[in-house]
């Protein structure tokens, strides 16, 4: 068909319409997607520079190095020492299975670790870095480092891991260090962001416990570029932390070792204060354990073996460990009634053997008596009805205060775990506690450290560096922090009469220098080191009637935990006292046969340079002081750098 000219004409009329229109949709389009080009890439320039930066740049933390940890000589006692770690981001590594898969080819890995990575995987965020192995050999460092490329989101670390070079020693003191748990989260309002870093350290017993914040430091932090898989390209920059305070205890090692080594057989604890300023020279509880076991995570067996025994390692005995103090409570006692006047220093007192009080016979420890006995031959010769008399006359409530005025029953402050503040019972604290009103047979029993009456070995050093000095004394065990020296705890007055302490004094020294003195066997011949001291036997059990009418039974007849425990309590030299001493043995038997002579050995030692010398003993204990001495088991600290390294 042809179409004729005006056809043609008005067909052209129509394109030309739709073209304008269509090119001016076109021109229209173009000029939106320029402005808005022109929009995004100058004014939101910044802000997408600002989100493609945050595609590619991670934050991490960097854990702090915790403060390191001296003897009161430079020695290092907590330290830090490299470790070898490697880390998995999930949201970077992407397959948590196959990545630990892939990672297993490199380095060995074990089901549990394998399956305790994956339970922490889970209940981390997906950017927070998740170590799955550390404490490897360089050489595994290395072939997770060389196969970096095939193991998106894994990276190895090189960080610090907590050491104690001297094992034993200090674990009761120093305590150890241990992964965050959720109970210790738990525990605080604003925890500390560099907290949920997993397998970072914290202390969880001692001073290592208890000075946490100071140890610590302040965590920095790193930029790390990271490509399209998750792998570390390179680190764009960082913020270094804070380091811990380094922290000088009270603590000489050589002494600390030396208590250690003396008690190696036994179940006892023993304290040495300096009664200059209140430092704790040694303070040690046997047995002991390995706290680099906790550290590096103790096996089930090493655990049930530290559980299961009977002497209790894991029990810090010295500030734990709460025992009727028996005879070394005397002085107390004595002080008591001398303060109130209820009786003269030459005053005596009749012992036949017991006293009768309420239709009860109390007895003394000699079944035949003491006969007459003033203040000194009691103490001298530990008479307990010459207490039970005085008792009477001064009353428990004067006994108890004396008691918390010498350190007893009064928790002392100091930074370890569970310090305990012992009883010092009186008529209120039986009412408030039991519920029941004091009886007079109560107020004999504590007269001689015995029925409610409960000290630990620390207060026991404690009461007897305040009898030696007239001060109140106070045990101070941190020396330093960063080289800041602490409050000294030389004490003030107490206030006492000075004729009252130089007649304790002088009944101490008659225990241990005089014929008829409980402690004469442990007695030093050295002037120049002599001590007074105290010893003391404390009941665990009942002795009923029919045994006393049959005989009591030896300790050395009894099954162990039924015997009594052996006490003794020192101060030395006797002419210008600087040291103060308390030792018990749990079911030791004696204090004067299974205490008095550990304690004798300590305070010598300590007292010395080195060990203690031989003139000090009798000549006829030398030989075996020698021998005893010489097969002690002391350690030899490792040669250190000072420990000061952070690496």
């Amino acid at each position: 068909m042809r179409h004729t000219p005006k056809d043609i004409e008005e067909s052209a009329r129509r394109v030309s319409r739709r073209g304008l229109i269509l090119g001016g949709a076109q021109v229209a389009f173009m000029s939106v997607l320029a402005m808005r080009m022109r929009y995004m890439q100058v004014n939101q320039a910044e802000e997408f520079r600002l989100l493609a930066e945050e595609n590619r740049v991670n934050f991490r933390l960097i854990p702090p190095t915790r403060g390191l940890i001296f003897d009161r000589n430079g020695q290092p006692l907590a330290g830090n020492e490299q470790n070898y770690s490697v880390v998995m981001v999930r949201e970077d590594a992407g397959d948590v299975d196959e990545a630990l898969a892939r990672l297993g080819r490199v380095i060995p890995l074990s089901d549990d670790d394998i399956a305790r990575a994956k339970k922490e995987l889970k209940r981390r965020s997906p950017f927070v870095p998740v170590t799955i192995a550390d404490r490897l050999t360089w050489d595994d460092l290395a072939e997770v480092a060389v196969n970096a490329p095939a193991l998106p989101g894994i990276t190895p670390e090189v960080g610090l891991s907590r050491s104690y070079p001297l094992q034993e020693d200090l674990a009761h003191v120093v305590g150890y260090v241990g992964p965050v748990s959720d109970y210790d989260l738990g525990k605080l309002e604003d925890p500390d962001p560099v907290l949920q870093i997993p397998r970072f350290q914290i202390g969880k017993t001692g001073v290592e416990a208890k000075m946490e914040d100071q140890l610590r430091g302040k965590a920095g932090n790193k930029r790390i570029e990271v490509n399209a898989v998750g792998r570390v390209i390179r680190e764009l920059g960082r913020t270094p932390g804070e380091a811990g305070a380094d922290l000088q205890l009270t603590i000489d090692h050589g002494l600390q070792n030396f208590m250690q080594a003396r008690m190696a057989d036994e179940s006892a604890a023993a304290v040495v204060i300096d009664l200059a300023d209140g430092d704790i020279l040694g303070i040690a509880s046997a047995p002991s354990f390995d706290p680099n076991k906790f550290v590096r995570g103790i096996s089930v067996a090493d655990y049930r073996a530290l559980t299961e025994n009977t002497y209790r390692p894991l029990a810090n005995k010295t500030v734990q460990g709460l025992y009727p103090p028996g005879s070394t409570f005397k002085m107390v006692t004595a002080m008591a009634a001398l303060e109130a006047g209820v009786i003269g220093p030459e005053e005596t007192v009749w012992c036949p053997g017991f006293l009768k009080t309420g239709g009860r016979r109390f007895h003394c420890w000699k079944r035949g008596g003491h006969g007459h006995v003033n203040l000194n031959e009691s103490l001298q010769q530990s008479c307990d009805v010459y207490y039970y008399e005085i008792s009477k006359r001064v009353g428990i409530d004067k006994i108890a205060a004396m008691a918390r005025r010498l350190g007893v029953g009064v928790r002392h402050d100091l930074p370890m775990s569970a310090v305990a503040e012992g009883i010092a019972p009186d008529k209120a604290w039986k009412r408030e506690n039991r519920g029941e009103e004091w009886l007079i047979g109560d107020t004999l029993n504590a007269s001689i450290g015995q029925g409610l009456v409960l000290a630990s070995p620390l207060q026991l050093a404690v009461m007897t560096g305040r009898i030696a000095t007239g001060r109140a004394v106070s045990p101070r065990l941190i020396k330093s922090i960063n080289g800041v020296e602490q409050p000294s705890g030389a004490g003030a007055d107490l206030g006492i009469s000075p004729s009252t302490l130089s007649r304790i004094r002088k009944g101490m020294y008659s225990v241990s220098n005089t014929r008829r003195g409980t402690a004469y066997r442990s007695r030093v011949e050295d002037d120049a080191l002599k001590l007074a001291g105290k010893t003391g036997t404390s009941q665990v059990r009942n002795i009923t009637a029919a045994e006393r009418a049959r005989g009591v039974f030896r300790n050395s007849d009894l099954p162990w935990e039924r015997r009594d425990h052996a006490l003794f309590v020192c101060f030395a030299p006797v002419d210008n006292p600087r040291i103060a001493v308390a030792l018990v043995v749990e079911h030791g038997g004696g204090g004067s046969t299974a205490a008095a002579p550990i304690a004798r050995d300590i305070t010598l030692r300590a007292l010395s340079d080195g060990m203690p010398p031989l003139t000090a003993y009798p000549q006829s204990q030398r030989r075996e002081a020698e021998e005893r001495l010489n097969a002690l088991k002391l350690r030899t600290p490792p040669k250190s750098d000072t420990g000061r390294s952070r690496a």
